[in-house]
C-alpha cells in the first residue's frame, strides 16, 4: 500500500527531530574549555569534520563518575544535534569531533548543574566534590546540517502527500469491500453485521467491548482478542488479551469511537471504518499508525453500565 510504504521511508527521516583529534593526544585528556576536556582513544584526523548543526550518527555512554546513566554501545543511531550548547558545554568538543574517532569528553559535574535543577542532578552528586560526567562518543557517520534540511523538506511534502492520498485510499476500500452503509457527516462508516437487544449505549456510560483495529491495508495494530492478535506482526506473544472498558463520550477514546459506538446496542457487533480525522490525524500513533490513517475497527459490544 502506497500510504504504508512512504510512511516506512519517512521513520527513517523522521528520527532526525532529536577533536581536531591529534594523534599526539591520544589517551591523555586535553583541555576544551573550563571545566571540559577530552581524550582521543581512536583518532582519524582525516576523516569529515562535525561542524555546527550536524547530526553525529554512532555509539555514546554517558557515566557519572563510575555509573552509567544512558548507553547505546552496540545500537549505531542518531545520537545528538552538534550545538555548542548541548548538555552545558560539551557541545563544544563534538566540533572537533571527525567520523572514525573515539573520544569521551570530561565535564565538570558543577559546571552541568549550573545549567540544570537540581532534581536533573544525580541524587549523589555534591557540589564542590569535584566530580564529573563522562561522555564516549564513537563517531561513525554525520548528517549534515543541509541534509537535515533537506529530510525535513521531504517530510513536509510527504505528509502533504499522504493528506492528498488519504480519500482516494479510504474510497478505494469501500469499493473493493463492497461496503454499502452510507457514511455519517463526519465521515464514518458503520457497518452493523449482527444487531443487538441489549441497553444503548448513551454519554458517560461505561462501555466494555472486544476489537481488532486495522489499517486498511489490513495490518492489525491491536486487539483484545488473542486469536486475531496472532496473525498480526506487531503483537507481543506475552501479552494478556481482554475485553476493553471505557467511558463514551468523554474523549477516553478516538472521536470515531465515541461518535460510532453512541447509540449501539449491547450485543451489536459492528464494523467502523474511520477516516483519519476522526482518528490519530496527522500526527499518527507511534511508528504502528501512519499519519493520514483511516482506521477499520471490528467492534462487539459486551456491556454498558
Amino acid at each position: 500500500m502506497r500510504h504504508s510504504m512512504k510512511w516506512a521511508a519517512l521513520m527513517v527521516a523522521g528520527t532526525a527531530m532529536m577533536v581536531a583529534c591529534n594523534s599526539e593526544n591520544k589517551g591523555e585528556y586535553q583541555e576544551i574549555s573550563e571545566g571540559l576536556s577530552y581524550m582521543v582513544e581512536q583518532s582519524n584526523p582525516n576523516g569529515q569534520q562535525v561542524q555546527e548543526g550536524d547530526v553525529l550518527v554512532g555509539e555514546m555512554t554517558v557515566k557519572f563518575e563510575d555509573s552509567v546513566i544512558y548507553d547505546t554501545k552496540g545500537n549505531v543511531k542518531r545520537l545528538v544535534t552538534a550545538n555548542p550548547g548541548w548538555e552545558g558545554k560539551v557541545g563544544e568538543g563534538l566540533l572537533k569531533m571527525h567520523v572514525g574517532e573515539i573520544a569521551t569528553f570530561a565535564l565538570d559535574a558543577d559546571v552541568l548543574a549550573s545549567y540544570l535543577n537540581n532534581d536533573q542532578m544525580p541524587t549523589n552528586y555534591k557540589p564542590g566534590s569535584g566530580q564529573k560526567f563522562y561522555y564516549q562518543i564513537n563517531l561513525q557517520d554525520i548528517v549534515t546540517r543541509d541534509e537535515i534540511l533537506q529530510e525535513q523538506n521531504n517530510w513536509v511534502e510527504n505528509m502533504r502527500q499522504m493528506e492528498q492520498e488519504e480519500p482516494e485510499d479510504l474510497q478505494n476500500y469501500i469499493t473493493e469491500n463492497k461496503i454499502t452503509a452510507k457514511p455519517t457527516a463526519d465521515g464514518i462508516y458503520i457497518v452493523v453485521k449482527k444487531q443487538g437487544k441489549g441497553p444503548k449505549v448513551t454519554i458517560g456510560k461505561e462501555v466494555t467491548v472486544n476489537y481488532t483495529g486495522r489499517l486498511l491495508d489490513g495490518t492489525i495494530f491491536d486487539s483484545s482478542v488473542e486469536s486475531d492478535a496472532r496473525s498480526g506482526e506487531v503483537y507481543d506473544s506475552r501479552r494478556k488479551y481482554e475485553p476493553f472498558t471505557f467511558k463514551i463520550g468523554i474523549a477516553e477514546v478516538i472521536a470515531g469511537w465515541d461518535k460510532g459506538l453512541l447509540n449501539q446496542n449491547v450485543g451489536t457487533v459492528l464494523q467502523l471504518v474511520i477516516p483519519s480525522k476522526e482518528a490519530y490525524g496527522s500526527r499518527g500513533f507511534g511508528d504502528v499508525i501512519p499519519p493520514y490513517s483511516p482506521l477499520v475497527f471490528d467492534i462487539e459490544i459486551i456491556s454498558v453500565k
